[in-house]
């Protein structure tokens, strides 16, 4: 893990960002265990989820010291959530992670989060994924939900939390 000595930047993901970001999120896909993801995303399908898909609500990126990506966290509304929710994903390239990017970027996240009016966030994780787990109840994410079971496309059944961050009271 790199210790970042500087403040870490974050700022909007661009089209130029995708063929990192949809790398290390594939190589995540392809390790297992951590993201409900499981099929590789080419970089046309990256875009229409994270970037411009009709869910879309932000993309955020953390770069490390030269000024690569080595971080990203998106929000995307979908039918399943409440009015005023979106679920959040957050992703980190598997090798050399930059300390304090996750709550950099959940800061960026959280405050335009608040300044669309959303009123709060959702994420649903793994069981499995602990480090994913313990991210979030760092953040202030708290459990509210345990859906059992539930099938990975191997057919091994893994539950999923979800956790929410109620952005009035934060």
């Amino acid at each position: 893990m790199i210790d970042e000595a500087t403040t870490i930047e974050v700022r909007p993901a661009t089209p130029a960002d995708v063929p990192a970001l949809c790398a290390f999120l594939n190589e995540i896909i392809r390790i297992g265990g951590t993201t409900a993801n499981e099929t590789p995303f080419t970089p046309e399908s990256f875009t229409a989820h994270y970037l411009a898909g009709p869910g879309f609500v932000s993309c955020f990126v953390a770069e490390d010291a030269d000024g690569r990506p080595c971080a990203f966290q998106a929000l995307e509304r979908y039918d399943g959530l409440p009015e005023g929710w979106a679920d959040i994903g957050t992703f980190s390239r598997t090798d050399a992670k930059v300390r304090g990017a996750g709550t950099a970027l959940f800061a960026a996240t959280r405050d335009n989060a608040r300044a669309l009016g959303l009123s709060a966030i959702n994420a649903t994780i793994r069981a499995d994924n602990v480090g994913g787990l313990a991210y979030y109840g760092r953040m202030g994410f708290v459990d509210y939900k345990i859906d059992k079971a539930v099938p990975l496309k191997s057919g091994r059944l893994v539950d999923r939390i979800s956790k929410r961050y109620l952005l009035a009271e934060a």
